[in-house]
């Protein structure tokens, strides 16, 4: 049967070239991952590319929490905030995912097994954190089961770092993971269940901090991952998608978010399908439903 295997990278936009755009300055090393605004951009791979629009008609900067909201349901929650909402999810977006998630809309139409990929680290469980994000709330209303770090030993999970440097940094008895092993891990999860979802959210922070030395080194590290994974995945059956919430790494001259639209690049034999429906984040829940429906 068909499967989806949706890859969020936070905080990725489709830039212009130019001393301040990581991605141009890694040149193909960024493949596929560099999109360039105004540009006919051949994806690496074969994929299919939708140029995506995460303003979605609601004045000021795309933010995390509305832009995330809909990507995971397919309603404008910034249109029905009447503004972008940075951060974590308030109580009305979280009620938007509590009834639309795309993990509920898929039990709905029988579409199943699904999962997300990350692994929640002892502290989450422990200590359960006020604010929890957009994914978060999506999985925990469909009563999805959270991965650990025990998940993660066991390579049944990835980290949102899929190298596991940030965790060894924190102390954790983790072994470090190449771009390559992570994106077999995925691979293998993708080929297990009818829809997957993995988060990636450094590149946000990175580009929040301004700092060109690392958004080089984890975009480097990341273009690897998205290419392995799809090297991996069986393409016949499985449709490979990379899309954002909002435009930052593509942009080290601010600290903001940018206007930018947001690249939505799919492979598999059902890719045109992607490039065809996806016109802005509102488009991608409803895109997946008829992908796995079809």
């Amino acid at each position: 049967m068909s499967s989806v295997l949706l890859i969020f990278i936070d905080g990725l936009g489709i830039g212009t070239r130019g001393a301040h755009n990581p991605l141009h300055l890694l040149g193909e090393e960024a493949a596929p991952l560099a999109v360039f605004d105004g540009e006919e951009t051949e994806v690496w791979g074969g994929g299919t590319l939708a140029r995506t629009d995460a303003r979605l008609g609601i004045a000021g900067r795309p933010q995390s929490a509305s832009g995330q909201t809909t990507i995971l349901t397919g309603i404008n929650a910034p249109a029905r905030l009447g503004y972008h909402k940075h951060g974590f999810p308030n109580q009305p977006l979280r009620e938007i995912l509590n009834e639309h998630s795309i993990f509920l809309q898929l039990r709905r139409a029988g579409i199943e097994p699904n999962t997300f990929a990350n692994a929640y680290t002892p502290r989450f469980f422990n200590e359960r954190p006020r604010w929890v994000s957009a994914t978060t709330v999506a999985v925990e209303s469909a009563g999805l089961r959270f991965r650990t770090l025990d998940d993660l030993r066991q390579a049944r999970a990835l980290f949102h770092d899929f190298t596991n440097a940030e965790l060894l940094s924190r102390g954790e008895s983790i072994e470090i993971r190449s771009a390559e092993e992570a994106a077999a891990i995925l691979a293998r999860l993708a080929a297990e269940h009818r829809f997957t979802l993995y988060e990636h959210f450094l590149t946000d922070r990175i580009g929040h901090a301004q700092d060109s030395e690392s958004a080089r080194r984890t975009l480097r590290q990341l273009a690897r991952f998205v290419r392995a994974t799809i090297e991996s995945v069986d393409l016949k059956r499985t449709t490979v998608i990379v899309t954002s919430d909002h435009g930052n790494i593509e942009d080290l001259s601010t600290h903001n978010h940018t206007l930018n639209d947001v690249p939505t690049i799919a492979w598999g034999a059902r890719s045109e399908l992607v490039a065809e429906r996806v016109r802005s984040l509102a488009d991608i829940a409803p895109t997946i439903l008829a992908l796995l429906r079809g």
